[in-house]
């Protein structure tokens, strides 16, 4: 098949890191980043050098005959994720590959996946405070106990969107909603001893518990990006480490 009409020095390359520091904060993992962008450079005739780091990455794109057209470096804010645009992306690739596309069509592509609308604020936070109050009854919970995880939940998420909005440290963050959310599920039990609160007091923090970086960790490690793999490993524990602090916190105040 053959390649689309080779674009200048930055025409391809800034389109590329715009896409792969896309995929990298919407939750993609190293080796899907990678797998992206060589499927879109190989439609242009190039070969696409990367190297993915936590927060940036390096390309460099070269022609077959070894004559290097671009090399530049791509800081990537934090993690928001994103599955649809990761899909989004994906398809995107594929048409980019059997259609031929020009590197016009693809910055325009991108701009209108950046502005496609994500779900409201409200939405998120009374499915997250429900998915709180669904895992309190699988625990074994009451009702009394998933009305108090809904709450918890709810509150501990408002305020990690709002200390994310404010830029307090990602880790803080973190430590603040699961203070929140503990706090907030051990209050009614605080004042009604002989109630159970264990269930919703173990749940209300669930919504913190780092899955997607929990999964690409273990990815990266066996598909042998070992930097980025203990990198996000690290990370994995460090979250563990805000929330449990956080749970402490609660526990010392209402001494449980």
């Amino acid at each position: 098949m053959p390649a689309a009409e080779k674009p200048s020095q930055t025409e391809l390359g800034e389109p590329l890191l715009e896409i792969g520091a896309l995929l990298m904060a919407s939750g993609a993992n190293t080796a899907r980043i990678k797998i992206t962008i060589d499927r879109i450079a190989s439609a242009f005739g190039c070969f696409a050098e990367l190297l993915v780091t936590h927060h940036a990455l390096m390309m460099t794109l070269t022609y077959p005959d070894n004559h290097k057209v671009f090399t530049s470096v791509k800081w990537v804010p934090g993690m928001h994720l994103n599955f649809n645009l990761i899909s989004d992306i994906s398809t995107m690739s594929w048409q980019i590959v059997l259609e031929k596309w020009p590197v016009e069509r693809i910055s325009q592509e991108l701009l209108t996946l950046n502005r496609k609308p994500l779900y409201p604020r409200t939405v998120v936070l009374l499915l997250v405070a429900l998915a709180g109050a669904a895992f309190c009854r699988l625990f074994g919970g009451n009702l009394t106990e998933m009305v108090a995880a809904f709450v918890a939940s709810f509150c501990g998420l408002y305020v990690r969107q709002e200390a994310i909005k404010l830029k307090f440290n990602f880790y803080v963050s973190i430590f603040f909603a699961s203070a929140t959310a503990s706090l907030v599920a051990g209050s009614y039990f605080y004042f009604h001893p002989a109630e159970v609160y264990s269930h919703a007091f173990s749940t209300s923090v669930l919504f913190l518990i780092p899955g997607v970086p929990m999964i690409h960790a273990i990815s990266d490690l066996l598909d042998g990006n070992t930097i980025n793999g203990v990198t996000r490993g690290v990370n994995v524990l460090i979250m563990a480490f805000a929330i449990a602090l956080g749970l402490m916190v609660a526990l010392l105040t209402y001494k449980f």
